[in-house]
């Protein structure tokens, strides 16, 4: 029996609507006026296999490394890899193989951790692809 089919995923980038984030959600540790971001992709969606899976999200009180600021985003595959954005872009991946899979997504601060501010700044979705 072959071993599974490794899933090599393409990465290309396209500009972002840039829309301030907004809560979402109601959280009493939250704090509107520090950094946040918000993962504009519902949990639980269901893919083709040619489909391209976006990672998109708003940002607030915060700049990316990239345009000038001392912030970056984490996101991580199915526990995979760590990969970096460090502009305020959409990330597009594709070359999915068909099952469950997750993105974790981090605004991560400068001193390397993920910034905390409530239940916002990490957050994890999960999504199928179908044959």
């Amino acid at each position: 029996m072959p071993p599974p089919v490794r899933q090599q995923l393409r990465v290309s980038i396209r500009p972002a609507s840039r829309v301030p984030a907004k809560p979402d959600h109601a959280d009493p540790h939250f704090n509107p006026q520090n950094p946040f971001f918000v993962f504009n992709f519902a949990n639980g969606q269901t893919f083709r296999e040619n489909d391209d899976v976006v990672i998109d999200f708003s940002l607030a009180n915060a700049t990316l490394k990239g345009d000038g600021g001392n912030y970056r985003m984490r996101y991580i595959v199915d526990d995979e890899e760590m990969q970096w954005i460090d502009r305020w872009e959409q990330v597009v991946l594709s070359g999915w193989t068909p099952g469950k899979h997750t993105i974790r997504l981090e605004l991560v601060g400068p001193d390397g951790w993920p910034y905390k501010n409530g239940d916002y700044n990490v957050a994890v979705r999960e999504f199928t692809i179908t044959e």
